[in-house]
Formats: structure tokens, sequence, C-alpha cells
């Protein structure tokens, strides 16, 4: 009877997930017609920037994440904040060179990939899931209450069946796949960074887990080993603030990489992949984080959040001190300022 209640309680919260969810499309879509699609002034972008770097710089909250053990030695100071327009440009303060593990802000992209071989995001739908858990990035709990067992792409037990359902030949060639995919989001070639991933992938004993699981339900279609090696490759590539930036401008621009005008992603499947992203990206605090800033978002452990305003641009931020959310505390708030000041949120302004 415990069983059936909880399975019950599950089923009720995937389908409040699911109207969660269309309604956020639909809001998205309906507000970003009825608003003015402009880009701001480069004086006020320049101008938020610099505010939130220079508000939010001496900020101490939180620590490095130290679950893996490189992370733990990233200098705790280094901040940087972008914001990349849907044409290009680039407004930056702070640490915007340092290369850091681009870790669970990659997910979205790999998403992106899925959806662009299997034609749009239905696979996703059916494979992977796309509910909000309301539980943390890592839970294996997840994937027991949940029928759809990986849930959404942009947990862990999601990201690694997203990794898994890359149609490829061999794992090397899934590997390949994905980093070209980062690197055409970024605009320029992306790299695996060795040290984070020997640190990552020695220590990798709960997403094993979570990877053999889905294999046993059947919601992964590879090897388990190697989809955990490659989704730990996936986590462990370098990306500095600007070149995150210029990931979420491709998605603010319809699928298409500002710079170098390649096509990423279909224009039609980016407002259901952006929904995706408001709903889960900050994993137990999306709904925070989608009421005071408004903004298809997701966040790494690496210290790096990525938001997007759809038709306009981009806002990346990074610094490593996180709180208990495993969520940049410097960064999420340089970005609920920026937004604020431009009155940028999808549902409306969320002045800070």
């Amino acid at each position: 009877m415990e069983r059936a209640t909880i399975c019950n309680g599950a089923t009720r919260m995937a389908v409040i997930g699911a109207v969660v969810i269309a309604a956020a499309n639909l809001a998205a879509c309906a507000t970003a017609d009825a608003r003015d699609t402009s880009i701001p002034a480069s004086t006020d972008l320049q101008r938020v920037v610099d505010e939130a770097h220079a508000r939010f710089k001496d900020l101490n909250d939180g620590k490095n994440a130290n679950y893996i053990p490189i992370l733990d030695t990233v200098p705790s100071e280094l901040f940087g904040v972008v914001i990349a327009t849907r044409d290009g440009r680039i407004y930056e303060a702070g640490d915007t060179d340092y290369t850091f593990s681009i870790q669970s802000t990659a997910k979205p992209f790999t998403a992106a990939l899925v959806m662009q071989q299997y034609g749009g995001p239905q696979a996703v739908q059916d494979k992977i899931g796309v509910e909000p858990t309301g539980l943390p990035f890592n839970s294996k709990m997840a994937v027991e209450l949940y029928d759809a067992r990986s849930v959404n792409p942009l947990v862990n037990a999601g990201a690694i069946a997203a990794v898994s359902l890359v149609k490829a030949d061999s794992e090397e060639q899934r590997w390949e796949l994905v980093l070209g995919n980062l690197s055409g989001f970024a605009g320029e070639s992306l790299a695996l960074l060795n040290d984070v991933y020997e640190s990552e992938y020695t220590t990798s004993w709960s997403n094993r887990g979570i990877a053999n699981n889905l294999y046993n339900y059947e919601r992964l279609y590879s090897d388990p080993e190697e989809a955990l090696r490659v989704y730990t490759q996936q986590s462990s590539i370098g990306v500095n603030t600007r070149q995150l930036a210029i990931m979420g401008a491709t998605l603010a621009n319809g699928g298409v990489n500002p710079k170098t005008s390649k096509r990423l992603l279909d224009a039609a499947h980016v407002p259901e992949l952006l929904a995706i992203m408001l709903t889960a990206g900050f994993y137990d605090e999306s709904g925070y984080w989608s009421m005071w800033a408004g903004l298809p978002a997701k966040t790494g452990v690496g210290g790096g959040i990525i938001a997007v305003v759809p038709g306009r641009f981009a806002i990346a931020a990074f610094s490593p001190r996180l709180n208990e959310a495993g969520n940049s505390v410097r960064a999420q708030k340089a970005i609920q300022h920026i937004a604020g000041e431009l009155g940028v949120g999808i549902f409306g302004p969320n002045p800070d």
C-alpha cells in the first residue's frame, strides 16, 4: 500500500509537471510575440554587466564542489560575467577568459543534439522524460520514484541517458559527436580537461550506479560503462564564460550560432528545450529561479550558469562557490541582477 501511494504521488507530479512545461512553453512564446525583442543599447548592457560583477565579486557565501576532488582546487575568488547578443556582440567583466569544466551546463546542448538527430523533442520525451524531479541533480531515488526513470535530460540520470541516445557506431564516434556539437554551439573548438576527467571518472560511483540502474530498467540505450565514460568526458570539457555565453546566444538566436552562422538546432525545437531549462535547469531550486529571474537557464557544479533571453541575448556567469543545491552563488546573483535591471524575465520584469 505504501509503495502504491508513492507511485500514485509520482504519477500526479508527472501530470503536474507536464502541465507546467506546456504552460511555460506557451507563456514563453506568447511573451516573445507580445514583447519588443530588440537588443538593449550597448551602453546599458555593459553597465549592467559591470554592476553585477562589482556588486557580487566580494560575496563569499558557499564553497567549491569537493565530491569531484579537483573542483575543490579551483581558486574560489574567480568570477566572470558575460552577455552575448543574438548577433554575436560581447559585453564582459571579470575572469571571463578562465577555462573551467563545463559540467552540467553541457546537458541542454546534448539534449539539443538528440533532438536534432531524432527529428524533434518527442524522442527526448519518450526515451528520457521531461519532468522536473524536485530532487537533487544526482538523485538515485528519482530513478525509482518516476516511471520515466531518467526523468529529464538536465539531471544526471537523464543526461547519461541522453549521451546513450546519441546515434553513433562506436564509443569514439559518440564522444566526437558530443564534443563536436558543444564546440559548434561555442563557435570554436573546445577540448577535454584530462585532469578533470580522471578525477571525476575515478570517483564516479554514484553515476555508475545510476547508469547500471537505468540499463536494468531498459532506459539506457548503449553499454552502461560507455555511456558513463562519454558522459564524464562531456562534463570535463573546458569552457570559459565568453564561450558559454555564445552557446546560450545560439539558443537565443533560434538555434543558429551568431559567430559562425551554423545551425545547431532547428528553430521549431528551441522553445521545447528552453521550457525544460526553465523547469529543471536549476534542479530543486528551479521554482525559485523561475519566480525571481524568470529565464530558462542551466547550472553546473563547475561554477558556470547560462541563461537565455529568447530572441535577444544570453547571460553567462562563472564562479566556483556553490550553494547547497550545487548552484554558483555569485553567478546566479549576477544573472538575477542583470535580468531584473533589464526587465527581461519571460513572464515580465523581475526587479532586483
